[in-house]
């Protein structure tokens, strides 16, 4: 029995080995991608794999020493990747010191499901939550119709493109928003949007709203398109002239190297280090979850709130987030400016791409 279990760990250490190294292959294939997704699930694995090799074998042969340091050095990788996410690390937001509800901003963000016909849950919670803002992803015109009228009520103004190939999106704001504007950044059938949002007290912030494809063989065989939307945002983002927010399902872990250098590029930060993963996908496997829905902000920016809220019968949860203004407290938190390393790398991926309606410009790190 002790051989059995003993090939199987090490079948299990050769497969933890090749999945850690897959996602440092720099090609965008799907197949390759989706490995930067379970690192967290992969740490606990290998971990136990650790123990359980510890206590139930003893370990005499060089074979073996060899084999522990290999699946220790992969549980320490695969850790890193994570650790921020973690309770353990500081905040990289940090904390509301003020009660002002006039510089207080409620939002509400949940990609429905567009087949999910549980209407009322959603709103239910909107109204229970009682958010500024809400956005809704992979809403279609049967969506829009059923929680437009109830919605409308409260908050006066929106943007709206309902879609029925999953990335309709509708945006609700009971705070003013102007400048609005609906983009399709790499396909003309992917909306994001943007726009300037005046708070009660008078002081404005820049909203995007984005929703890119997956990495995935039956939405998108490579990961250039998301990628692509989510470095032309963080490079608009980088140039900023006032504070921002950034949000919406990215269809990226956290952790990836496309999320860090989107979080790097724009010098936004994330409310979820240092606080927890939040997995918002997948509502429906307790085992296969992941941060996929994700809000960034600027320094100007502090955290009060953070929660995944209940099921709506959607595969994600959604998220409702608290925050207060606080720009003259921006320099206690304000993020690295990027590199020059940094800032080609994000540029590099807008040359891979036609953009449709928008050309960047030159961005150097002087």
């Amino acid at each position: 029995m002790n051989f059995t279990l003993k090939n199987f760990l090490q079948g299990f250490g050769i497969i933890a080995v090749i999945l850690t190294l897959l996602p440092l292959i720099a090609v965008d294939y799907w197949w390759i991608r989706i490995f930067d997704f379970p690192h967290a699930q992969l740490t606990g694995l290998t971990f136990i794999a650790i123990l359980t090799y510890f206590i139930r074998f003893d370990i005499k042969y060089y074979k073996d020493y060899l084999f522990v340091i290999i699946l220790i050095g992969c549980f320490l990788f695969q850790l890193s990747k994570i650790y921020a996410y973690t309770p353990f690390a500081d905040f990289e937001a940090q904390e509301s010191t003020i009660t002002d509800s006039s510089n207080t901003l409620k939002i509400y963000t949940a990609n429905v499901l567009q087949k999910n016909e549980e209407y009322q849950l959603l709103l239910d919670q909107v109204a229970e939550k009682n958010p500024d803002i809400v956005l809704l992803m992979e809403t279609d015109q049967l969506w829009q119709d059923a929680v437009h009228k109830t919605l409308s009520a409260s908050y006066p103004f929106s943007m709206l493109e309902p879609l029925d190939n999953t990335y309709g999106m509708l945006l609700y704001s009971r705070l003013p928003m102007s400048q609005n504007k609906i983009n399709h950044l790499v396909d003309k059938e992917i909306p994001s949007m943007e726009a300037i949002v005046t708070l009660e007290s008078g002081n404005q912030f820049q909203l995007f709203a984005i929703h890119p494809t997956p990495p995935m063989p039956q939405h998108n065989p490579m990961s250039s398109d998301r990628d692509t939307e989510m470095m032309t945002t963080a490079l608009r983002v980088y140039k900023r002239e006032m504070p921002v927010i950034v949000m919406g399902d990215f269809n990226d872990v956290a952790w990836s190297e496309t999320t860090s250098l989107f979080r790097k590029t724009s010098t936004l930060l994330d409310p979820r280090i240092g606080r927890g993963f939040y997995n918002t996908f997948n509502a429906k496997n307790v085992l296969m979850r992941w941060p996929l829905d994700h809000l960034f902000i600027s320094e100007e920016f502090r955290v009060k709130t953070l929660n995944r809220t209940k099921d709506i019968k959607s595969d994600h949860f959604p998220m409702y987030t608290e925050l207060t203004f606080e720009p003259e407290k921006a320099k206690e938190q304000k993020a690295e400016k990027p590199s020059k390393e940094i800032l080609e790398r994000a540029q590099s991926q807008l040359k891979e791409q036609h953009l449709l309606n928008m050309e960047m410009p030159t961005i150097s790190s002087d």
